[in-house]
């Protein structure tokens, strides 16, 4: 989660905009998701969690439901939501994924949200939310800190309209 919030404030998310929801389980991931996406009141959806394969067949049944649950809700609310659970054999896999050697799935799942609440937008020929300025939920645990990723330009854009807005203020 911390990786997320850590891509979404180096793209130009105002911490206000970020809301952190937490869940029970991986299982509960894809209803809160759609709880919160048919709100309206969110660009995007970052469902975020890991599920460790056991000795049982548990983890399969959870691993699919989890899938299938975040996206329909996606495709059922037009709401992106971006895929951010770890599906990982062992806890060194975990961690690995998680933001040491391979990759940093968080992080990751935050410039998908954003790219295609973007994509969206250009599709749409409308901006959702307040000029582009990114409002996110995530579901799930903490990850660690990535690479510093590009900004897309509508967000940038944003950024810095709020900034100037800031400085007139003060002024």
């Amino acid at each position: 989660m911390l990786s997320a919030c850590d891509g979404l404030l180096r793209m130009g998310a105002a911490r206000i905009d970020i809301a952190v929801v937490r869940v029970p389980g991986a299982f509960e991931i894809p209803s809160a998701a759609r709880t919160l996406a048919v709100t309206k009141k969110y660009d995007a959806i970052i469902c975020i969690g890991c599920l460790l394969r056991g000795d049982t067949a548990h983890y399969d049944v959870i691993v699919n439901e989890v899938t299938r649950g975040i996206g329909q809700s996606a495709q059922e609310t037009g709401v992106p939501h971006a895929f951010g659970v770890l599906t990982c054999d062992t806890l060194e896999q975990a961690i690995d994924r998680a933001g040491l050697k391979m990759g940093n799935k968080g992080f990751e799942s935050a410039l998908a949200a954003v790219e295609m609440v973007s994509l969206q937008a250009g599709i749409t020929g409308k901006e959702s939310g307040a000029s582009l300025r990114p409002t996110r939920t995530y579901l799930g645990k903490d990850a660690s800190i990535a690479d510093k990723p590009r900004v897309p330009r509508s967000l940038s854009s944003s950024r810095h309209d709020r900034n100037k807005k800031s400085r007139k203020k003060s002024q």
